[in-house]
């Protein structure tokens, strides 16, 4: 080593849920382990412009459209501006107490913390910039790459001219335009679009595909852009951006859409078309290690190109959700440490169980499986489904958009997926979790006691149904 080089076994790069959790399980190992992360301030995406910014102010959204729909269930209820300031001040105090916590976790001496960005030299070798100034040479045995993602912004005419909001725009405001016009499709965007119609904006959402959330069974989205309809945001689906462009202080978009061009104008754009990984300044190259597409190639033992360098959290992972992250930060440092000790990598990822939730009105939710990549793997299967405007519950609820889905194995009956588009579905999804953990068929799952009246007793219904269907 020469005088400016440290030495540690594990070198994490990146100190937010993949990082932290890699740190932490490496250091339960007892490797000596550095966690190098040069953000500010501290916490990682989840906790500062993600899971939690977003969801406190989604929280203040859902209040105000109870409050809309109070003459519905025989109430009184005046609704005024909301306080945009307030909300942001409210998110700022718990967001400050999170990222507290994380900020002490990442101090509290179990391993060190470099404050800095890390740029591999070679395959055994980082060299950090300092947030304070100066650097330092890091020798490693072992690393995991833990950077996590940037907003992605496409490439559109005249998009970065006209300017444009992100979703850390939004997160932070204390004022919003009277109207937007959000760009994109998936979770982000159709969060953030209901953000901003239950703040009393005029939403109009242009998404590239034929449909919304891409990632699920096409009848979510599809129920999701009904929905979206009927409460006043506009939705565009299957469009072609063409230009972007500034008109007298508004902002203007032009694009095609069912064979026709079609022109809108907003006070501002909000570009919600997801993340991508936060890789292109870790000199990559230099350590040789491989990419797939945008995002760091791994194997199930989350292993790089190189055996001793493992990546964890949204710079690798096929879904980008946190409690993924941090599981693939655990196996991530699991295998280092048996790497270490002259072992074969014994632990590795199982997506069986892959869980994704929307937080919109209505949310959406799923696990497992979808259609189609079942019918990729070749995989034998029958659904049903059931609405939630037929389910006792939910009808006094006044919550009748949506549905629940079942998806089981033709030949054994076991639930191989399930989604559920409605109210508190990213609640009601764990349900069938915690039954394909344990490989449940839909015989079992019916068999279930389920009280009445309970929204999660619609799950029964898809679940006898395929019992009958499939002569369990």
């Amino acid at each position: 080593m020469s005088d400016n080089s440290l030495e540690f076994d594990f070198a994490v790069i990146g100190g937010g849920s993949a990082g932290y959790a890699a740190a932490r399980t490496a250091v339960g190992h007892g490797l000596k382990t550095v966690v190098i992360d040069g953000a500010e301030p501290l916490g990682g995406l989840c906790i500062l412009r993600g899971c939690m910014p977003s969801k406190t102010l989604i929280e203040s959204a859902n209040r105000n459209l109870t409050i809309r729909r109070a003459a519905e269930f025989g109430l009184r209820a005046e609704q005024k501006p909301a306080d945009i300031v307030a909300i942001r001040d409210r998110k700022r105090r718990l967001i400050a107490d999170f990222a507290g916590y994380r900020q002490g976790q990442l101090h509290d001496g179990r391993f060190t913390l470099l404050r800095g960005t890390a740029t591999f030299t070679d395959s055994h070798s980082l060299l950090v910039s300092l947030r304070d100034g100066g650097q330092q040479t890091i020798q490693f045995r072992a690393a995991c790459i833990a950077t996590g993602s940037v907003v992605n912004v496409p490439p559109m005419p005249g998009l970065r001219e006209a300017g444009f909001w992100t979703s850390d725009d939004i997160l932070d405001a204390d004022d919003l335009p009277l109207s937007f016009i959000v760009l994109g499709g998936g979770a982000i965007a159709l969060e953030m679009a209901h953000y901003l119609d239950g703040m009393g904006r005029k939403v109009t959402l242009i998404q590239r595909s034929d449909g919304l959330l891409g990632t699920m069974d096409a009848e979510c989205g599809a129920a999701v852009a009904k929905a979206f309809r009927e409460r006043g945001i506009d939705v565009y689906c299957g469009t072609s951006v063409q230009k972007v462009e500034a008109v007298e202080g508004a902002k203007q978009i032009t694009f095609d859409h069912g064979g026709r061009s079609v022109r809108l104008q907003a006070d501002q754009i909000l570009v919600a078309t997801g993340r991508a990984p936060g890789i292109d300044d870790l000199g990559l190259e230099a350590a040789s290690i491989g990419v797939l597409g945008r995002k760091i190639a791994v194997n199930k033992e989350m292993q790089t190109s190189h055996p001793h360098i493992f990546a964890a959290g949204d710079v690798c992972s096929p879904l980008d959700i946190v409690h993924i992250a941090i599981q693939q930060g655990e196996i991530a440092a699991h295998n280092a440490a048996a790497l270490l000790r002259g072992e074969l990598p014994a632990q590795k990822m199982d997506y069986r169980l892959a869980l994704f939730g929307v937080f919109c009105e209505p949310q959406a939710a799923m696990v497992g499986a979808t259609e189609a990549q079942l019918r990729r793997d070749g995989i034998p299967y029958s659904t049903a489904s059931y609405p939630f405007d037929d389910h006792g519950k939910s009808m006094v609820m006044g919550e009748l958009e949506g549905f629940v889905k079942l998806i089981a194995h033709r030949e054994t009956g076991e639930i191989l997926g399930a989604s559920v588009v409605g109210p508190h579905a990213t609640e009601l999804i764990h349900e069938v979790v915690v039954a394909m953990q344990f490989r449940c068929t839909v015989k079992q799952f019916m068999a279930i006691p389920h009280y009445h009246p309970t929204l999660s007793e619609i799950w029964t219904y898809p679940a006898e149904e395929l019992a009958d269907e499939l002569g369990l």
